[in-house]
């Protein structure tokens, strides 16, 4: 490395393949009067400039960093342009700008959904509950009525799988034993759907748990159901949708 026009610079003509004295090796332009700068070795990627710029400040192209950090050259006017072309106030390419934080805004809901809001907003605390329990009393009112124990197995509605494969699928049978148990036979019940009369007891109990915190701050002991215990009444509703449909006995029994 060879100084050219610091302190102690050499003057005279520059040798051969070297720039000569006042020229930046790195741009095709005049380096300005003042600027102290050292001769780079020519097979030096000029993308250290950038680098120099990222690690915390301004580099000249011998790889000297200016203190501030902020692009400027010592002795050149505020906002001059620096050795790499980027003036006081610009951000070099590639680093974090220094602006404020971007805050991410929820988007406005829709009609529907501002519609329903302001409905749960301005509703009583019982008004869930009830709407609950008057689903659940349609669809008792509806076995009741269309008595399902003596209508024909493609009356409508029917399962599509059973009208078009014969097979049961894992509901069929239930609407059934809904009849069954609202007319408290439970044996017959349990026929056409032991599953489904399994979980009934225990899906009164959550809704009543959960009606009655909503609508009167009941605190009844909650029925904790973890992942295991869900995961296995599953894999058990699977297995009685499979066996019901094989044709040898004792399986047929299932088969309604």
């Amino acid at each position: 490395m060879t100084s050219v026009d610091g302190p102690t610079g050499l003057t005279g003509a520059a040798e051969p393949g070297r720039p000569g004295p006042g020229t930046d090796p790195t741009s095709t332009g005049p380096v300005p009067a003042g600027t102290t700068h050292t001769l780079s070795d020519p097979s030096r990627d000029t993308a250290g400039v950038g680098d120099a710029f990222r690690a915390g400040g301004a580099a000249d192209v011998g790889g000297s960093a200016t203190p501030s950090g902020t692009g400027e050259v010592p002795g050149a006017a505020p906002g001059a342009a620096g050795p790499g072309g980027w003036s006081a106030d610009a951000v070099p390419p590639g680093s974090w700008s220094a602006g404020p934080p971007v805050v991410w805004q929820q988007p406005e809901p829709d009609r529907l959904t501002r519609f329903v809001l302001r409905l749960h907003a301005r509703s009583p605390r019982w008004a869930a509950p009830l709407a609950a329990l008057g689903c659940v009393a349609a669809g008792m009112a509806y076995a009741l009525v269309s008595d399902p124990t003596t209508s024909d197995p493609d009356a409508p509605p029917s399962c599509l799988l059973k009208l078009t494969t014969g097979l049961d699928c894992p509901g069929c049978g239930g609407t059934r034993a809904l009849w069954y148990l609202l007319h408290a036979d439970l044996p017959a019940a349990a026929r056409h759907h032991v599953v489904f009369v399994f979980a009934v007891p225990f899906l009164a109990y959550l809704f009543v748990a959960w009606a009655g915190k909503q609508a009167f701050g009941w605190r009844l002991p909650e029925l904790r159901l973890s992942s295991p215990v869900i995961g296995g009444f599953l894999a058990v509703w699977l297995a009685f949708s499979v066996l019901r449909n094989l044709p040898w006995a004792p399986f047929t029994a299932l088969y309604v």
